[in-house]
């Protein structure tokens, strides 16, 4: 090596990559791509600022370590992945976002919107253009392609199931995801890797750079779900800020089916009052934002103080409108959600919205990955939200 590094102080300076790193970043996750890129670069050349002349650690600091590929297509819509360099050997991780509706196509001269599905199959021809070739596959795809169908509850495709399925078919080694759906689908390839991340820090980081005078204790903070599915995520982000948790109970009606499911006649609140409280609702994600809106307009007409919404998907797939008259009407106060997907432009101009950045967490995930070093204290950040939110209250208590 060229230089004298303490060891002590960065354990990756200690353990050898498995294999050299490559990115391969789709269109539909550029802007995100990019950032995570960057950070990846600045960590390594952080580590080892003069470079590394062992040949053990080739490719180790790089300027970018994307790798240049294609996917085109013809004139009938068919298309193909075209890699501009060799992957032979490398641990490469594809990033892909498959709910990117901004992109287009054209087929038989009329333009056609990217679905779900097209990224789907765009990820697949990569993955047939590597040809077996990589060291290891590992596809970072924040929104889980089909996580909506995990389950089966009628004659039914389980869609999610077969996608990782699919992919441990073609040789992916692990599948990084965020805030799954279901975790439980994992077991369609129970072979496969499959890692689940959560948001917690990032949200609160969000929030408590945004607002400056949160006081986070049993006495002034609630976290609310919004439904029995999220329970799990509320009970553990309450327990870490130490404060009390409740939840909404969507009643439906089971007579009829609307649009595939059935409707939502009332949201009814388990829990101690929320009277005077801030509260944090947490989910996954925000769909069309009717659920949710009808939960904060419950909890403001339950007196509590605030509403902060943190959901790590934010969909909107209805547009802003109902969001817009919601905040006019002071039914929430603050939406945060995180930047793994695309977004629509007007919704980063909007008042009310906080994006919580992921970019620095995926670069570490994947940093941590490539040394097969244990993500534990990635995966479950208890001790990083605790130490900021100590700092957070020794800051409020001063003023």
């Amino acid at each position: 090596m060229s230089q004298t590094v303490d060891k002590k102080t960065d354990m990756f300076t200690t353990r050898l990559a498995v294999a050299p790193l490559k990115l391969l970043v789709m269109p539909n996750i550029k802007p995100l791509g990019d950032e995570i890129d960057r950070y990846l670069v600045s960590f390594r050349k952080k580590r080892f600022p003069g470079g590394i002349n062992d040949p053990e650690h080739q490719g180790y600091v790089e300027d970018s370590y994307q790798t240049s590929f294609s996917v085109p297509r013809f004139g009938s819509g068919e298309g193909k992945a075209v890699l501009g360099e060799s992957i032979r050997g490398k641990d490469l991780y594809i990033l892909t976002d498959v709910i990117n509706y901004s992109m287009t196509y054209e087929m038989n001269g009329f333009r056609n919107r990217y679905s779900p599905d097209d990224h789907y199959q765009d990820l697949k021809r990569v993955i047939a253009a590597v040809g077996g070739k990589a060291h290891r596959i590992t596809v970072v795809m924040p929104f889980m392609y089909e996580s909506r169908q995990h389950k089966r509850s009628a004659r039914e495709s389980l869609d999610c199931a077969m996608m990782i399925e699919e992919l441990s078919d073609m040789g992916v080694s692990d599948l990084m995801t965020f805030d799954a759906h279901d975790p439980s689908v994992q077991a369609a390839a129970p072979l496969c890797g499959f890692d689940n991340f959560t948001p917690f820090y990032q949200f609160l980081r969000a929030l408590l750079k945004s607002e400056d005078d949160l006081m986070i204790d049993a006495d002034h903070v609630v976290v609310i779900s919004p439904d029995e599915g999220a329970l799990n995520r509320a009970i553990y982000f309450a327990t870490v800020l130490g404060v009390d948790t409740g939840m909404f109970y969507k009643r439906r009606d089971y007579a009829h089916i609307v649009d595939g499911k059935n409707p939502i006649v009332a949201h009814e609140f388990l829990g101690d009052s929320v009277e005077g409280k801030d509260v944090i609702i947490v989910d996954d994600m925000i769909s069309t934002g009717g659920s949710m809106l009808d939960t904060a307009r419950q909890l403001k007409e339950m007196k509590a103080n605030r509403v902060f919404i943190c959901c790590t998907f934010g969909l909107f797939t209805e547009g802003l409108k109902m969001f817009d008259e919601a905040y006019e009407k002071k039914y929430f106060d603050r939406i945060i959600t995180t930047n793994l997907h695309y977004r629509r432009p007007e919704l980063l101009t909007r008042e009310w919205y906080i994006e919580a950045d992921m970019s620095k967490l995926i670069a570490q995930i994947i940093d941590f990955s490539n040394h097969d070093v244990s993500m534990d204290k990635v995966r479950t950040p208890t001790e990083k939200i605790r130490e900021i939110l100590s700092i957070y209250n020794e800051h409020v208590d001063k003023e």
